[in-house]
């Protein structure tokens, strides 16, 4: 469960230091703005798919939204 957290805090962080909206990232990444909520919150278990496509939007390498 703490890698979860882990993720999530890191998705946000990234996500707000690009200035870009929940909703923003969301559409981008194809997904719901309240389950991308979700993952922000440590709440989801996000598959490799869900990974990399918000990495891809992020516009980072997937394992950094993974480093503790």
């Amino acid at each position: 469960m703490e890698l979860q957290a882990t993720f999530g805090q890191n998705v946000r962080r990234i996500r707000l230091r690009r200035e870009m909206t929940i909703e923003a990232l969301a559409q981008d990444a194809g997904l719901s703005y309240s389950y991308l909520g979700e993952i922000e919150r440590g709440l989801r278990n996000p598959t490799l798919a869900v990974i990399e496509g918000l990495a891809d939007s992020l516009a980072v390498e997937p394992h950094s939204l993974l480093q503790r």
